[in-house]
Formats: structure tokens, C-alpha cells, sequence
């Protein structure tokens, strides 16, 4: 009870879900979403949730891709839930398989959740994946979204357990005598999140830090907090000088804004304006805010990014 207890003090305190929400669980078979499961179905009739299994076979490892399916199978039995599941074609993995895989997980769970009515996906990620995604990001030279890793809620995602540890987990399995299946390509050393699990983890754990896994996952929290700030900020600031397709602001109004804040709302600008900012570059961000900044009187304009920049006098006006 003390596992669950801290799951459902986590969940509160980030407000996970409400009475009665409507839940798809994601269940791979693994020890963490077989964990996820029972602890969900245990907490349903104090929330009176209604819940469904979404499980998805890729296909990748044979055998052991069909066990896994079949045990889940035997948990929607066991749990008398409904499940669905998913088996992609092969086609259509092409690229980076782990981006690829991601992308279809999430597209299918978001597609179940609004073909059932549901109002939650809530997916197994727990304390050492996020201490493993904020090593990963670290190492491929992340900015601060991008080290605040994982939030306990995405949208319609939420991540009851990404407060707990893989040992408590392992632990509550052990202690309720749960059945689940190990992902044996999680042994794989030419993946880096595997290495990252495997081996700098446990270096990290040896010889520096004992508490590395919780130190880096509330490191993530603490930076979420601090991008979650900067974003609002930047969004207040787009907002109120967008109109359709472009800004119109005075340089001293964007000037007296923090560097970071400015960088943020250029941002957000450029996604008010074109939806995106995925051909958008640190460097594109610097060279806007340089013919912001410019004290020279002459009118200035340049295309940067895909973007019309002009400056006359004080008037910047971004157009796409």
C-alpha cells in the first residue's frame, strides 16, 4: 500500500486525473506497465475510472513480440478490461526506428483515446527513464525544454509513475506476485539509452552519486518548472503583438524583455505566424534579434528563416 500510496500522492499533487475519468492504459507486458496496470485497476473504484488496455505488437522480435502479446491478453482477462491492439505494418518503419515506433505509439493511443471517448492515456515511464532521457539529451546537447525530459502530464498524456524508481517497481511486482515479461532488446549496447542504463548509469551511481536517478529526475522537474515560466511569458508576448500572419512591436517593448524571454517569443512568433518553427535555428533567432537591436536609423529588412524581417525606426514587423 505504501507504493501505491506514493503513486497516488504524485498523481494529486499534479492532478494526473479526476474522479471518474476514463483511462486507456498502455501495456506492453513490461514489469513497468504491468506495475501500471494493477495499481490503476486498484485505485478504479475509489476514482471510479473506467479503463481500457491498448497494447501495440510491432512485430520486431518474433516470438517474444507474440508472448508478449498474449500475456496481455491473459492481464485483460485477468483484470476484465477491454483491450486493443495495435500491429503496425512493416513499411512503415523506415528511419530512426526509435523516433518512428514512438511517433506510431502515440499517434494510436490518441487515436483510441478520441474513437472510445476516453479522456487519458496513462503510459508506464517511471524515475530511472527519466534520469535515462535527461543523460541522453545532455549528451546530444539539449536546450532547457529539452532537459526538462519528460512531464508527469502531456496533453492527454500522464505518467503516474515517473516518480518511482525501477527497484520500487520491481519491488511491488515481487511483493503482489505479478506476472510480466523483460524486453530483450533492452540488452542491446549499440542503443544509448541502453548504454546510458547499463553502463554510465551505473558508473555515475558507483563512483559519484548513490542517488544520481533521483537527483537527475528532480534536476528535469525543477527545469520544467523554470521552461514552463519562459514559455507562458513568450506566449503572453506573441499573443499580444501577432495578428494573422505577422508581429508588429516597438524594439524597446521586446528589448526590456530578459535575453532568454526574447529568444522564447521570437519563438513563439514564428510558430503564431507559420505553425511550426522546425527549419528555425538558434542562429535565425540571434540574427533577428541583432536587426532588432540595431541603433542605426536606416530602415533595415532581410529574409531570415523563411521570414520577413523589417525595422523602420522603432517599428519591427515580422511577416511569413
Amino acid at each position: 500500500m505504501q507504493f501505491i500510496r506514493k503513486v497516488q500522492n504524485f498523481s494529486s499533487q499534479y492532478e494526473l486525473w479526476e474522479k471518474g475519468s476514463r483511462i486507456i492504459v498502455g501495456v506492453s507486458g513490461g514489469p513497468d506497465s504491468a506495475c501500471l496496470l494493477d495499481v490503476l485497476c486498484f485505485l478504479a473504484e475509489k476514482y471510479d475510472f473506467q479503463l481500457q488496455i491498448a497494447h501495440i505488437n510491432y512485430g520486431l522480435r518474433g516470438q517474444d513480440s507474440l508472448n508478449d502479446e498474449k500475456l496481455v491478453k491473459e492481464l485483460a482477462k485477468k483484470y476484465k478490461l477491454k483491450l486493443n491492439i495495435l500491429r503496425p505494418k512493416k513499411t512503415l518503419y523506415k528511419g530512426n526506428i526509435e523516433n518512428i515506433l514512438r511517433n506510431i505509439r502515440y499517434e494510436y493511443f490518441e487515436r483510441l483515446r478520441i474513437k472510445t471517448g476516453f479522456d487519458l492515456v496513462a503510459v508506464a515511464h517511471n524515475q530511472n527513464d527519466q534520469a535515462e532521457t535527461v543523460l541522453m539529451r545532455i549528451i546530444r546537447g539539449a536546450g532547457l525544454n529539452g532537459l526538462s525530459a519528460m512531464r508527469p502530464k502531456a496533453g492527454k498524456i500522464i505518467r503516474p509513475l515517473l516518480q518511482t524508481s525501477r527497484a520500487e517497481i520491481v519491488a511491488f511486482l515481487k511483493e503482489k506476485k505479478l506476472v510480466y515479461r523483460m524486453d530483450k532488446s533492452n540488452e542491446q549496447s549499440d542503443i544509448l539509452r541502453n548504454k546510458i542504463r547499463r553502463e554510465l548509469l551505473p558508473n555515475l551511481q558507483k563512483d559519484y552519486n548513490a542517488s544520481i536517478i533521483e537527483t537527475l529526475a528532480e534536476f528535469s522537474f525543477s527545469i520544467a518548472d523554470d521552461y514552463d515560466f519562459i514559455e507562458k511569458s513568450a506566449k503572453n508576448f506573441a499573443s499580444s503583438v501577432c495578428k494573422k500572419n505577422k508581429a508588429i512591436f516597438l524594439d524597446n517593448d521586446f528589448l526590456t524583455l530578459h535575453e532568454s524571454l526574447q529568444r522564447q517569443s521570437l519563438r513563439q512568433i514564428i510558430m503564431t505566424i507559420n505553425g511550426q518553427v522546425k527549419d528555425i535555428e538558434y542562429g535565425h533567432i540571434e540574427e533577428i534579434r541583432k536587426i532588432i537591436k540595431s541603433k542605426k536609423s536606416k530602415t533595415k529588412n532581410a529574409v531570415i528563416g523563411g521570414l520577413k524581417i523589417s525595422k523602420k525606426g522603432a517599428r519591427i514587423e515580422i511577416l511569413g
